[in-house]
């Protein structure tokens, strides 16, 4: 009987609890550590991963850029419809700014611009609806009275920017260069025709100072001067009054023509 309750006692309470420590509790521990609230963390860290990599920078070009408007007035207005990047302003030519300088007016303006949105639907969005409408809301902005002129620009990135005002900045040294280069080649051209003057009018002092020597004839260049621009005008001005004066001769020829032949006509019709 007490094996009997032995063998009972052996493969109850024992084996339940064996049971209950392999199968129980401990298992389901596992289990919600590998499909619970990790899978959902998992879940949520690549949601926000493609979240963020669908955020893709737009920018807008700014037509217009009225005077004293700088960068940071810019930025102040249009972080009010998103959250704004970078920001970049084409300064005036430098022929233009020197014109200003002589003028007396040395402010710097600029002619066009860039602004960078951090989301391209934002950028969008406000070039639709801020087109075309006063920058200033209030009447005593200084630029209430200017009209924003924006465009969004499609598959435009950043680095395309740099790229061409990489390219418009080598284009204007060469440009440079060019000019530079020219002015030097006219410089030691007119240089070198000034000592050849020079040596030419210095042998001719030494013939003459020569006993029995004579000063050297007068030589005409054999070459037409061009005409210049005020010559041209006259002569074209003068060719139109002779062509006007003609015209008045064949017109006066014409009429005395006409009245020889009204006079033989009514010569010959009084006569019979």
């Amino acid at each position: 009987m007490e094996d009997g309750n032995g063998g009972e006692g052996g493969g109850g309470p024992g084996e339940a609890l064996r049971a209950e420590e392999g199968g129980g509790p401990g298992e389901a521990l596992r289990a919600e550590e590998g499909g619970g609230p990790g899978e959902t963390l998992r879940a949520e860290e690549g949601g926000v991963e493609e979240s963020e990599k669908k955020i893709i920078p737009g920018i807008i070009y700014l037509g217009h850029i009225p005077p004293r408007l700088r960068p940071r007035h810019i930025r102040n207005m249009m972080s009010a419809h998103g959250e704004v990047g970078r920001i970049f302003l084409q300064a005036e030519d430098h022929f233009v700014r020197k014109k200003k300088k002589k003028a007396g007016s040395k402010a710097r303006n600029f002619t066009e611009g860039w602004v960078e949105f951090r989301d391209k639907r934002v950028a969008k969005r406000v070039a639709a609806s801020l087109n075309n409408t006063p920058m200033g809301t209030r009447k005593k902005n200084r630029f209430h009275d200017d009209l924003w002129s924006m465009k969004y620009l499609h598959r435009f990135k950043w680095s395309h920017l740099s790229e061409r005002l990489a390219i418009e900045r080598q284009v204007r040294r060469q440009k440079m260069r060019a000019e530079v280069s020219q002015a030097k080649r006219e410089t030691s051209f007119y240089l070198q025709n000034v000592e050849r003057s020079k040596r030419f009018a210095k042998s001719d002092g030494k013939k003459a100072a020569e006993p029995g020597g004579s000063a050297a004839p007068d030589k005409h260049w054999n070459f037409t001067q061009r005409k210049t621009e005020e010559e041209i005008q006259a002569l074209k001005s003068g060719g139109a009054t002779k062509r006007l004066q003609k015209r008045q001769e064949q017109a006066a020829r014409a009429q005395e023509r006409s009245q020889t032949n009204r006079s033989l006509l009514h010569s010959i019709f009084n006569a019979s």
